[in-house]
């Protein structure tokens, strides 16, 4: 993992907030809560695969939704008591950064809504899957 230093000068402040601090991007006014092109988020700092377009869908919320993981072994959940609240907070195990929180009110058999903060993610659409190292992703649509 990089060290705080490289990941100011990678990240943008935003990303950097999100990520390293537990932040939260503004809802509605961010980069992938309205994106619904076929394609994998990774992880903003590890490149790991994180989420499918497949599993995404619009709660209402205003920040990307999720009803599971790609691969679960990827993410850590972590018991959050921050803003008077108990929530479930969602890291990428493999940058132990903050994603965002997992709630039990999403759609489909397990009723998970992963609501995650788009400055931890970076979209790789379907038809650059491939190029971007990604390929063997191409599977899942």
């Amino acid at each position: 993992m990089k060290n705080k230093e490289e990941l100011k000068k990678k990240l943008s402040p935003v990303q950097y907030e999100v990520t390293q601090n537990n932040g939260t991007e503004p809802p509605f006014r961010n980069e992938y809560w309205n994106e619904f092109k076929e394609g994998i988020y990774v992880d903003v700092i590890s490149g790991e695969a994180l989420f499918s377009s497949k599993d995404k869908y619009d709660a209402g919320c205003g920040w990307p939704s999720f009803t599971k993981p790609i691969d679960e072994s990827e993410i850590e959940e972590k018991e959050d008591r921050s803003h008077f609240m108990v929530r479930t907070e969602v890291r990428s195990k493999s940058a132990d950064s903050h994603l965002g929180h997992v709630f039990d009110d999403g759609p489909g058999p397990a009723k998970l809504r992963y609501c995650i903060n788009s400055a931890a993610l970076r979209f790789i659409p379907y038809e650059k899957l491939e190029e971007e190292g990604y390929g063997k992703y191409k599977k899942l649509f």
